[in-house]
């Protein structure tokens, strides 16, 4: 996300996406009432009177409406935000539905910007132009590439075949998997140039037969190649990898793995001691302590009028906010928490709550 224009006397932010991130990040950025503005078409109301409506010439302008609704779409990678017009060349008052997608630039204006939107907007900017990273999670007949970008996980392929047992006569099990592996270390080269690193992983050895065949076949790609051992497979071999940490120098800078990693931390603390908090009481008491390293909060509690005091409190404290996407596997995990947690800078307990602990 680029910020290439702000205007402190109306609030205004200017910004150019330039990531699926970006989107994510503005979808949650407008709130009902902000006044967003961007390059749009609409149908021309001084053609003829003769010229049906679906005729109509659609003339591009810039237009300005104030929020009502706003929808993300994830796999579209584009974002809807519908609201009365309130500035443009005409049709002021009706109701227009501006659709922003990748590359576009967007003015959004608000009466405030509180602590949690400043966040998603530092956060924005500070990551700008961020790492593509390609794991291929992989082993016999069950396997997985992603792309990482900043804070999407973008499906690139799922490889699934039934493959001839390895005792059946003759050399069908050799050729099924001579064809599997020539199949994933196909993806990987059409998809390696593209990406800054490339995670190969698995529980069993094809994980190091497919690193082998890229470094003999694919020598510029080998210098981007890691290797790690997960439990599993697939996809859920991928969110295990991200929240384990194992392969944090390769993912360094992705925003996805940065997520689940300290959703795990979360996690590991309320298991081992006194380094987390999680629920609204618990948390809040431990921001006003100052006991609060980074604050998660799942992007489903943004609406909450009582977070942003408690953000404010937490700015004051030095500590960190981090956005979760609900959506998310560490999303649903930190759902299933009450959508907010803490991890702590060290050992506290909460007065009255989870003495046994």
């Amino acid at each position: 996300m680029r910020l290439v224009h702000r205007d402190p006397s109306t609030g205004s932010q200017r910004l150019r996406l330039e990531t699926p991130s970006d989107l994510w990040r503005l979808a949650r950025l407008v709130a009902v009432g902000d006044r967003v503005g961007a390059s749009t078409t609409r149908r021309d109301p001084e053609a003829p009177e003769d010229v049906s409506g679906a005729e109509r010439v659609r003339r591009r302008v810039y237009l300005v409406v104030r929020a009502e609704q706003v929808e993300f779409h994830e796999f579209s990678r584009h974002v809807r935000i519908t609201g009365p017009i309130v500035e443009g060349p005409f049709d002021l008052g009706r109701h227009h539905t501006l659709d922003v997608t990748e590359g576009d630039e967007v003015t959004v204006a608000k009466t405030e910007w509180g602590p949690i939107e400043r966040a998603l907007l530092d956060e924005g900017v500070r990551h700008q132009g961020d790492p593509v990273v390609l794991i291929a999670c992989v082993d016999w007949g069950d396997s997985t590439l992603v792309r990482l970008r900043s804070r999407t996980v973008e499906p690139v392929a799922d490889v699934r075949r039934t493959l001839a047992g390895k005792r059946l006569e003759g050399s069908q099990a050799e050729k099924d998997r001579a064809s599997y592996l020539a199949e994933l270390a196909e993806l990987v080269v059409r998809e390696g140039p593209a990406a800054t690193a490339i995670v190969i992983a698995g529980p069993g050895f094809l994980k190091e037969q497919l690193a082998e065949r890229l470094r003999a076949t694919a020598p510029d790609l080998a210098r981007k190649l890691t290797v790690k051992a997960t439990s599993e497979s697939g996809r859920v071999g991928i969110d295990e990898l991200l929240r384990s940490g194992v392969a944090a120098e390769a993912l360094s800078g992705s925003v996805a793995a940065e997520e689940a990693a300290l959703v795990e931390r979360l996690m590991r603390g309320l298991g081992t001691g006194l380094r987390s908090a999680v629920g609204p009481a618990e948390v809040r008491e431990a921001v006003e302590a100052g006991a609060v390293e980074t604050l998660l909060l799942s992007d489903r509690q943004i609406s909450d009028t009582s977070i942003a005091p408690l953000v404010e409190t937490l700015r004051s404290t030095r500590g960190r906010l981090f956005i979760v996407r609900g959506e998310s596997a560490a999303g649903r995990r930190l759902e299933a928490l009450g959508g907010i947690g803490a991890i702590l800078r060290y050992d506290w307990r909460p007065s009255g709550i989870r003495d046994d602990r």
